[in-house]
Parts: C-alpha cells; sequence; structure tokens
C-alpha cells in the first residue's frame, strides 16, 4: 500500500506547485510584461486618481453627464461584484413596467427632446454592466448635456463624435461610446 501512496501523494505535491504556484506565477507576470494595462484591470486613471474601469459601466444620474445602460445587477444596481442579467423575458410584466419607468425618467429629464428612444437606454445588457452606449443613444442626450453644462450641441457632438469607437477591424461588433470616457472628457473641458 505504501509503494502505492507514496507516489500519489508525491505527484498531488509535485501538481500542486506547478499548477497552484508556478503556473499562476507565470502567467501573471507574462500578463504584466506583455499587457500591463489590461492585466490591471484597465483602469482610467487621470491626475493620479483611478475614476473607474474602461470595462465596467458605471452609475451617472445627474444631467451634466451621459448615462450608461440600466444595469440588472443585484442587490443594488452596477454591482460590480455581481455581474448578471434580470432574465426577463419580452412579454415579462416586471419588464415591461421597467422600461416604462426608464422611458419616464429619460422624458423627465427631457421634456422637448421627442426623438425615439434608443433600446439601449432603457433594457440592461446580459452583464448589467455594460460600459458602453450606442452612437445613437449617446446623440439622444446631447441636447440634455449641452444644456445641463451650458455647452452649444456643437460642442457636444464634438465630444461624442471622438469619443466613438468603430467595429474592431472594421467588422466586429458595432459602433460604441464608453461613457465614463466620454463624461471624464466633458469635465476636462
Amino acid at each position: 500500500m505504501i509503494t502505492l501512496l507514496r507516489p500519489a501523494c508525491l505527484l498531488f505535491l509535485v501538481l500542486s506547485i506547478v499548477t497552484g504556484i508556478v503556473y499562476p506565477l507565470a502567467v501573471t507576470g507574462a500578463a504584466q510584461l506583455l499587457f500591463p494595462y489590461a492585466a490591471n484591470g484597465s483602469l482610467i486613471v487621470q491626475d493620479g486618481k483611478a475614476f473607474g474601469s474602461e470595462l465596467i459601466g458605471q452609475p451617472f444620474a445627474d444631467p451634466k453627464y451621459f448615462w450608461a445602460r440600466p444595469s440588472a445587477t443585484a442587490p443594488f444596481a452596477d454591482n460590480s461584484a455581481s455581474s448578471s442579467g434580470s432574465n426577463l423575458g419580452p412579454t415579462n410584466h416586471a419588464l415591461i413596467d421597467a422600461v416604462a419607468q426608464r422611458i419616464d425618467a429619460l422624458r423627465a429629464a427631457d421634456p422637448a427632446n421627442a426623438d425615439p428612444i434608443p433600446v439601449d437606454l432603457v433594457t440592461a445588457s446580459a452583464s448589467g454592466l455594460d460600459p458602453d452606449i450606442s452612437p445613437a443613444a449617446a446623440r439622444y442626450q446631447i441636447a440634455r448635456v449641452a444644456r445641463a453644462r451650458g455647452l452649444s450641441i456643437a460642442a457636444v457632438e464634438k465630444q461624442v463624435a471622438a469619443a466613438t469607437q468603430d467595429r474592431l477591424l472594421g467588422v466586429l461588433g458595432e459602433p460604441r461610446v464608453n461613457v465614463l470616457k466620454l463624461n471624464l472628457a466633458l469635465d476636462r473641458k
């Protein structure tokens, strides 16, 4: 029995060291060396202060800021420790009520805006933490943000155009606007 246990225990110990210590240290070291920005959470830092990650949505409620997609995380919105969608179907009354409330809130924030509301401003993403909105969702909010900041619509449109990212390699995904980056750029203006 001991002749069987000794190699099994030795193999367990060696594999534990290789897979539990050596491999994680090698991967972490390679990531820090080759991709330090991504390996450290893609943090947006200005003047030595971290404002958030460009990969995780942030809550904005002030009219002078562009608003992100609604969050479906629990137990509170924009909870980065609990990435999840609501899993509510299109005929679910809870989803219908939530969308109606979000539409009412958007209309109340900018009563003069009669444009159709882009769907990504009233529905949560699958993760509940989407950092981006569509260019249409950004354009929908331009007048409100310009008015609240005392800027011209053209100046805010210019900021939105500068913050709009194209499809990856010209074909993958959709054009998008990172809300945190856009709001920080407006704060610097």
